[in-house]
């Protein structure tokens, strides 16, 4: 098998394709999405918001929010001094003193509307910020049971960041087919979302399936092209052609 990439990446890349299998109750969820894709929420990080906690705001907002509601920075609203201050577009409108997790859990739930419940997923956020240390201190059954916690509070937004985190759990755990289903469910809630094809990759390399791995990784470079100038994508690549190489001198 020849090994042959490109200035975009590698060139047996192919379009992820949505698996239809999401465990979850959507039917108050789908009238939710129609909702989070028409709009987008833009948090100041410029200096007075920057120093009233707008950062952890605007990390807080992207692992709330459902997948398909557009999160983003931006620079000064003009409202100094009134911060942490967001804009939702659109109409355009401008929501103040917006400095807790709780005020930007119900910002989500005015704007959504009954399927996105704050109390639940500040729960599940909290508990996934609770198996992310234990992950960075590679506590892995820690982690995982954090995650899955998580998961069964059935949260309305970043379920697919908690998927990708218990599927880097469950590989560091030796357990490769649960960290490939976690990291396909993780595609499945959001097939934009690149991290869960890295960890597609990841425990297909964990298995020995380098042809899987390397189409794994190709379509997450073609959502998100930028990683390939990470130190951690070219050392899953470095590994994954020097398995490939000597798969074909085999």
């Amino acid at each position: 098998m020849a090994v042959s990439f490109s200035n975009t990446g590698i060139l047996t890349a192919s379009t992820p394709r949505r698996r239809h299998r999401h465990r979850h109750k959507l039917t108050s969820r789908w009238a939710m999405a129609s909702v989070a894709e028409e709009v987008e929420i833009r948090v100041c990080v410029n200096r007075s918001c920057g120093r009233q906690g707008s950062r952890e705001i605007l990390q807080a907002i992207s692992g709330l929010a459902p997948h398909d509601l557009a999160v983003a920075s931006c620079g000064c609203l003009g409202l100094c001094g009134a911060g942490p201050n967001l804009v939702v577009l659109p109409p355009g409108s401008i929501v103040s003193h917006c400095g807790t997790v709780t005020r930007a859990a119900q910002l989500l739930a005015d704007l959504l509307g009954p399927g996105f419940e704050a109390k639940r997923n500040l729960e599940a956020l909290a508990m996934r910020k609770k198996g992310e240390k234990e992950l960075e201190m590679k506590n892995f059954s820690e982690a995982e049971v954090l995650f899955s916690q998580a998961i069964d509070l059935e949260p309305s937004g970043g379920c697919h960041l908690i998927y990708r985190s218990r599927s880097v759990a469950r590989l560091g755990m030796g357990d490769n087919a649960g960290a490939l289903d976690d990291a396909e469910e993780a595609a499945n809630i959001a097939p934009k979302y690149p991290q869960a094809y890295l960890s597609q990759g990841d425990a297909y390399m964990a298995m020995e399936k380098w042809t899987a791995a390397e189409k794994a990784y190709s379509n997450a470079l073609l959502i998100d092209p930028s990683i390939r100038r990470s130190k951690s994508f070219k050392a899953r690549i470095a590994k994954l052609q020097e398995k490939l190489v000597a798969l074909e001198a085999a």
